[in-house]
């Protein structure tokens, strides 16, 4: 440290320069420059999907890397959420019209109160889908979804295909268009 003082006086580096030399020989978590906060944790197309895992609502750990070599349709979502209610429905039949072997969609809950809201509601609207708690919204944060509903397309290789911002009409022709291009691949 002495010596990059000394070499610092001599050559007549700058306060500001000195911080900026002392952060970049530091560890990388201190001396990482901080991202705009735009472009912290968002997935975009043609990224790899983030791999994460969470409990469904037997308690089971559920984690996207386990869904490789199928297309999945990852949609964040919370009871609380208007958009997100009318959509399901809709995801649901979607889900209904394609093999597990083949296709899978991962509900993604945001609900604080996790299954104790999710239960009852998956219940009463008949889902079969699996639902997954990120009560934490640290995965939703992760993938960028700063609204509810958001939903990411991810091929069989765990690439991100299509993000989807706002509620769908899932069962619509478009989106089963969407779902048989992806599984030809």
């Amino acid at each position: 440290m002495k010596r990059l003082l000394a070499i610092i006086v001599i050559i007549g580096i700058s306060a500001l320069d000195v911080t900026s030399l002392l952060l970049a020989s530091a560890p990388v978590s201190l001396g990482a420059r901080p991202e705009p906060m735009a472009e912290r944790g968002v997935v975009k197309v043609g990224d790899e999907a983030p791999n994460f895992q969470l409990r469904d609502l037997a308690g089971n750990m559920v984690s996207l890397s386990q869904l490789r070599g199928k297309v999945v349709l990852l949609n964040f979502w919370a009871t609380w959420c208007g958009p997100c209610r009318v959509e399901m429905p809709a995801m649901e039949q979607l889900y209904r019209s394609y093999s597990r072997k083949d296709f899978e969609i991962l509900a993604v809950s945001t609900d604080a109160q996790g299954a104790a809201v999710t239960r009852p509601f998956q219940q009463e609207m008949g889902f079969t889908f699996p639902i997954l708690h990120d009560a934490d919204y640290r995965v939703g944060l992760l993938y960028g979804a700063r609204s509810l509903p958001m939903t990411f397309m991810v091929d069989r290789k765990g690439i991100v295909r299509q993000k989807v911002p706002g509620a769908r009409n899932w069962d619509a022709p478009e989106a089963r268009e969407l779902v048989q291009a992806m599984l030809k691949f």
